[in-house]
């Protein structure tokens, strides 16, 4: 439903709430009243039309602005703007490039990612490494993951500017192949392979230099009996 008014008309010319209950309810004392002198508009009131007609003269002056023959008969509720504008979301501090994070929804639950970058969206760039866990280049939200101790050090992986969220947009289904039915499934793109094992190239040449941390990343998450994850320090 469209916005209604805080404030109902009981009878014409009684509201429900008083003024000085709606300046209450509105919160109007802690707001700081300002006015700006609006802009004058120069519009003329009529003007001159020429008549055709020997009898009805040359000319004629009418509106400038012709009224609508048509109004609404009560007062229609109108939506209510919005003055909220989208801003970036702040990632966690314990979060950052080369942080291992244990995903922990999805199709990977349970798997160790390593976060590449923090996209415009808000969603975190991850990727397993591929060769290592099966966890591809993807994106996910922050909010399904535990940040780790464990950190990679980036500084010489470069990522691709190119991995943006237009890189894993899907193209939309038609309603024509909706009624065609089950069709044959796409090929995984090639250039989408080639880019996943130049990271996971640029990826694995880091993780070789810490002892057992391949297999840590290869290893899935899980609690046992007695085990709480609020007691544990990742």
């Amino acid at each position: 439903m469209v916005h209604a008014p805080r404030n109902s008309v009981l009878a014409p010319g009684v509201s429900r709430l008083s003024r000085s209950s709606v300046y209450a309810k509105k919160a109007l004392y802690k707001r700081k009243h300002t006015t700006t002198a609006a802009a004058t508009k120069t519009t003329a009131a009529d003007k001159t039309v020429e008549v055709k007609g020997a009898k009805n003269g040359t000319k004629r002056t009418v509106p400038a602005q012709k009224a609508s023959r048509f109004y609404a008969a009560e007062d229609v509720p109108q939506p209510k703007l919005g003055r909220k504008t989208a801003h970036k979301t702040a990632l966690r501090s314990t979060i950052t490039p080369g942080t291992v994070v244990i995903l922990l929804a999805g199709r990977y639950r349970g798997k160790r990612a390593v976060v590449l970058k923090q996209l415009d969206s808000g969603l975190l760039l991850i990727s397993g490494p591929f060769k290592v866990n099966g966890v591809p280049l993807r994106r996910v939200n922050q909010a399904y993951v535990i940040a780790t101790s464990t950190k990679l050090d980036l500084s010489a992986v470069k990522i691709d500017e190119k991995f943006n969220d237009c890189y894993f947009k899907k193209s939309a289904k038609t309603e024509k192949t909706f009624l065609e039915g089950e069709t044959k499934k796409a090929a995984f793109p090639a250039s989408k392979a080639a880019d996943q094992k130049a990271v996971d190239k640029a990826l694995l040449d880091v993780v070789a230099k810490t002892p057992f941390l391949r297999q840590y990343l290869a290893s899935n998450f899980g609690l046992q009996k007695g085990q709480f994850v609020h007691n544990m320090k990742f």
